[in-house]
This record gives structure tokens, C-alpha cells and sequence, in this order.
């Protein structure tokens, strides 16, 4: 069975000139589910870029602002503007807590759960979002909890770092995807940590078991010589 990724966001920390920051939607090709990989600043913009926003249900990796920050202006949007589905949102461990500290920020503690449905998912226990079965799996990311998707669906299985040091984790989660979208931050790894938190192209693909699309990754960085993730791209798993 079709399943596509369409790449809404792919810069990293610092946004790449006119792109948004993680988010991915992945959806089949009967139409019936569409599954939102994080949701970064810029991404709801893009998302409305083709009428009522149509997302079945969000999941986020962790709670670094290029991975969830556009959760505050889709609450914003829901108050104000245009309604739409109200989708659910699956966070990690401790995320209900999390948002409700957020939200305290702006005085409405209700802001989140009037746009979503908000659930948390447990690591290495699968759970049913828009019609895909996704699995948590907890990757090395400095000192925060963080975590990269399995996402199955017809047989075809993405795997998402979400954004991750080397190590066995990353490769586990990469093992037999039909397609590892995989975060490539650094140019050598000798910028980063310790402890680790994001990879060069090389250590991605040292994790990889197949075919691999680089992503979140900074202009400023040569060719890494593999197939890299821009905004809009669209790409069969």
C-alpha cells in the first residue's frame, strides 16, 4: 500500500532562508490519514498554504522550539480563526505536564486541549495515530529526553531520528525501514556535546540500513552526498 511523506519543514535550530523548521506529514495514498512528525515555527503556515488545515493527528519527538514551537499559534488559530479538526496530539512521557506549564505562560491553561486531543505515547509500545501504527524509541539527545518514530502502515515503514547523537538506539530505529529520514546537523562531530545530541552525514548513514533523506540539516554544509530533505518535497516510503 502508498505511503507518502511530504516534507513541510526541514531546517534545522536556525531556519534555512524562507523554510520552516521539523515537520513532516505522512499520509497514504487512499486519502484517508495524515499524520504530522513534529511541528516546528513556520509549518502551521505551510499547512494552510492549501485551505483548512486537514491533520489527523500530531505526534512530537521532544520539546526542543524547532520541534514543537507551531503548537502555540495552531492553539491561537483554534481560539480565533478557523477551527477545523481538532486532532490528537501525542507527546512523550511527562508531556501533558509539560504543555500545561507552557500555557500557563499565557494565561490560558486550556489553550492546548481546545485544539487537541493531547495523550502521551510510551517508549517501545506502539500506538495508532491517523490510521499508522508509530512506535516511540528514546534516542541520545544531549541531557533531554527525546525520542525518533517507527511509523507503519500497508507493510512500508518510515523511520524518523527526530533529532539524535550516534549510537545503537539510532541504529535500532533505523533497522529494515524502507525509509530512514534522518536528521545531519554537523559538519564534524568535534562541534557537538559532549554528550552528543546531532549527527554528521556519515554517522546517518553508519546508522542507515537502506535507503536514506537527510534532513534538518544547515545550508551553510558542503554536499554530504546523499539525497537531502527540502520544503515541499514529496517522496514514496
Amino acid at each position: 500500500m502508498e505511503v507518502r511523506l511530504t516534507v513541510i519543514g526541514s531546517s534545522p535550530a536556525w531556519p534555512n532562508p524562507g523554510s520552516a523548521q521539523s515537520g513532516y506529514l505522512v499520509h497514504d495514498g487512499e486519502g484517508t490519514g495524515s499524520l504530522l512528525l513534529d511541528c516546528g515555527p513556520g509549518v502551521l503556515g505551510r499547512l494552510r498554504q492549501n485551505g483548512p488545515l486537514a491533520v489527523d493527528a500530531v505526534a512530537i519527538t521532544h520539546f526542543h522550539l524547532d520541534h514543537w514551537g507551531d503548537l502555540v499559534p495552531w492553539a491561537w488559530l483554534s481560539f480565533f480563526g478557523e477551527a477545523g479538526k481538532q486532532p490528537e496530539l501525542w507527546l512523550p512521557p511527562g508531556g501533558l505536564e509539560q504543555l500545561a506549564t507552557f500555557a500557563s505562560f499565557w494565561g490560558n491553561p486550556n489553550m492546548f486541549d481546545s485544539c487537541f486531543h493531547p495523550r502521551e505515547y510510551r517508549p517501545g509500545e506502539p500506538f495508532t495515530a491517523a490510521g499508522f501504527s508509530v512506535e516511540a524509541r528514546l534516542v541520545p539527545h544531549y541531557t533531554l529526553q527525546a525520542f525518533g518514530f517507527r511509523v507503519s502502515h500497508g507493510g512500508r515503514t518510515l523511520a524518523y531520528s527526530g533529532d539524535s547523537g550516534p549510537g545503537e538506539k539510532l541504529a535500532e530505529l533505523a533497522k529494515g525501514a524502507d525509509l530512514f529520514l534522518c536528521e545531519a546537523t554537523l559538519a564534524t562531530p568535534d562541534r557537538d556535546g559532549p554528550p552528543r545530541g546531532h549527527l554528521t552525514a556519515g554517522e546517518a548513514e553508519a546508522a542507515a540500513d537502506g535507503r536514506m533523506l537527510l534532513t534538518h540539516r544547515p545550508i551553510e554544509l558542503s554536499d554530504p552526498g546523499h539525497d537531502v530533505a527540502w520544503d515541499g518535497l514529496v517522496v514514496e516510503v
